[in-house]
């Protein structure tokens, strides 16, 4: 049975000079600890809206919109993704959650596992979706022409073109809410701001400069990758790559869905997450293919000097 979900508290918050906004519904009796929802570039701290009413009677949840996403500062490139996981360990300090739960998705992964990687002590569980080692071949070959496209305000075009990189084919396979998710996503980004357009360039260009995964040591924590089974953008063998580089980690697919998992089929979702916060059996669910067990190669700790 689901519980009704808390009144959610707005957190204006400053980090290295760049505003942010936060938002946490809290749960006063919690099954396990706050958990923290990072998502994709194109998602916001309100993008999690339709997961709370099964994730919020678990436990506290926090988003975010970190610098140079959502309604955040504008964010210059040459901010990293080092500078992105300090905005998130600066967050639970602020709001004093000394140790989460942690959900990266799609771009969000790539936040969340430098996170874990440079600020262990916070980190109880990790959960990861639509994980990737190295940038998609597809998005590397989009980014310069959607780049282009937006510079050039052919808005449209770009629109196109994101869709067709972050939704499957549909010969792939069935997909839960194909053209109902593509029209979604088509529609949110004609909508976007020139602020929102500009951001958007700026990650494109923090993205292909930073790249997306450093090989330090990860926390030996309980995780999970996931992706939708006809995921063509991290393809579940990349999920598997980022799930064998992390201590312990298991790895599945979710049935029905593509790289837009968590928005195609949003209770499943949520119910695995749930689960696998709350130490819950994961195997032999109807909607998720077999559970893999991972081992990582040890990745040696750096150099103290």
């Amino acid at each position: 049975m689901r519980t009704a979900v808390t009144t959610a508290e707005e957190r204006s918050l400053v980090f290295e000079g760049f505003a942010y906004e936060c938002r946490i519904i809290p749960q006063p009796a919690p099954h396990t600890d706050p958990l923290v929802l990072l998502g994709g570039s194109s998602q916001n701290r309100y993008s999690w809206q339709g997961h709370e009413k099964w994730l919020a009677p678990l436990c506290t949840l926090i988003t975010v919109d970190l610098p140079g996403y959502g309604s955040s500062d504008f964010l210059p490139a040459h901010y990293g993704i080092d500078f992105l996981a300090a905005a998130v360990r600066h967050m639970l300090v602020e709001i004093e959650a000394p140790r989460v739960n942690l959900f990266g998705g799609c771009f969000g992964e790539v936040v969340a596992l430098r996170f874990a990687q440079l600020y262990p002590d916070f980190v109880s569980r990790i959960v990861f979706c639509g994980a990737a080692k190295r940038l998609p071949g597809s998005y590397v070959d989009a980014v310069p022409r959607l780049s282009r496209a937006l510079e050039r305000g052919e808005i449209a075009q770009a629109a196109e073109g994101l869709v067709q990189m972050f939704m499957s084919n549909p010969g792939a396979g069935q997909v839960r809410r194909h053209a109902a998710v593509a029209r979604l996503l088509h529609r949110q980004f004609m909508n976007q701001t020139p602020d929102e357009l500009r951001k958007a360039l700026e990650h494109n260009t923090r993205l292909t400069t930073h790249g997306c995964y450093e090989p330090l040591p990860v926390p030996d924590v309980p995780s999970l990758v996931f992706t939708g089974e006809y995921d063509t953008l991290c393809t579940p063998q990349m999920g598997r790559e980022v799930a064998a580089a992390m201590p312990s980690a298991r790895f599945t697919t979710i049935k029905e869905a593509d790289h837009l998992v968590t928005v195609e089929r949003t209770q499943e979702t949520a119910d695995l997450i749930g689960r696998f916060c709350t130490d819950r059996p994961i195997d032999d669910l109807p909607y998720c293919n077999v559970v893999e067990s991972l081992c990582a190669d040890p990745v040696p700790a750096p150099r103290r000097h």
